[in-house]
């Protein structure tokens, strides 16, 4: 069965930690005392409907909104990568992949290539971004936000406007950029026929917290089913998700603690 988040104090393996938080605004809960809480080195993804308040809950983690109750911290010197769901982009305005990402960032060449090249970019940097598709748009976003060599990146959204490939294609470069970095990852999403199986834990939000806990418990959980229906948890497509360690209660890394093995979704 789904868990929420473990209440105790925050450990020195949490990033971020929030504990029976709570967000009112004209009036209106929009969090009601949430727990919630990111680990070290852990892919987070938060869901829930329109209107859930998953976007406040990231404000919130950002450092952006105060919580009117409850305990909210983070990591001292936590440094985040944040992709937006919406930017704008001028259209009369010539700007390349290369100045596109290394817009107030002070990386080396030797990273921009590096990081070009995990996100199958290096083709394409002095291209216009005007010209990009889809998906080499969300991959140059992506760009931008990994060379701030964050601790957490949070993205808002990124499979947007994809197909199924290119969504499948989003989340493996995540997967692979916390495998060689080390960062944590929080994504908010809709997409559930993808995310709930590149991810470690899921998130579902509704003002309150209605479950979390690991991508296969939570697609079975009476809460999401309710939210999603049952046609969701019987459409989630089998991705492999591959660990190569365990995680404590906390969300830290256990040490000494490696394997793998895959979610699947069964009907």
């Amino acid at each position: 069965m789904a868990t929420v988040a473990d209440t105790r104090p925050p450990s020195g393996g949490a990033l971020i930690a929030l504990r029976q938080a709570s967000v009112t605004r004209g009036g209106r809960r929009i969090l009601d005392t949430v727990d919630f809480s990111i680990g070290r080195g852990e892919i987070v993804t938060l869901i829930g409907p329109n209107g859930a308040g998953k976007s406040t809950l990231v404000k919130v983690a950002l450092g952006l909104e105060p919580v009117d109750s409850g305990m909210f911290w983070r990591a001292p010197g936590l440094t985040v990568g944040y992709q937006p769901q919406k930017y704008s982009l001028d259209p009369a305005l010539p700007l390349t992949v290369r100045r596109l990402v290394t817009l107030n960032t002070a990386a080396s060449e030797a990273r921009i290539a590096e990081t070009l090249a995990l996100l199958r970019l290096e083709r394409l940097l002095e291209s216009d971004v005007h010209t990009l598709s889809g998906g080499e748009l969300q991959r140059a976003m992506l760009a931008r936000a990994f060379l701030r060599e964050p601790n957490l990146l949070v993205l808002d959204e990124p499979s947007q406007n994809l197909d199924v490939s290119g969504a499948i294609e989003i989340y493996q470069i995540i997967a692979e950029a916390r495998k060689t970095t080390g960062c944590s990852v929080l994504v908010v999403s809709h997409d559930l026929n993808v995310v709930m199986a590149a991810t470690d834990r899921v998130y579902c939000l509704n003002t309150h917290l209605c479950c979390s806990g690991a991508p296969e418990d939570v697609s079975r959980h009476r809460a999401f089913l309710e939210l999603f229906g049952a046609a969701a948890a019987k459409t989630l497509a089998i991705y492999p998700h591959h660990h190569d360690h365990e995680h404590a209660p906390d969300g830290s890394i256990k040490p000494g603690h490696h394997h793998d093995h895959s979610h699947h979704h069964h009907d």
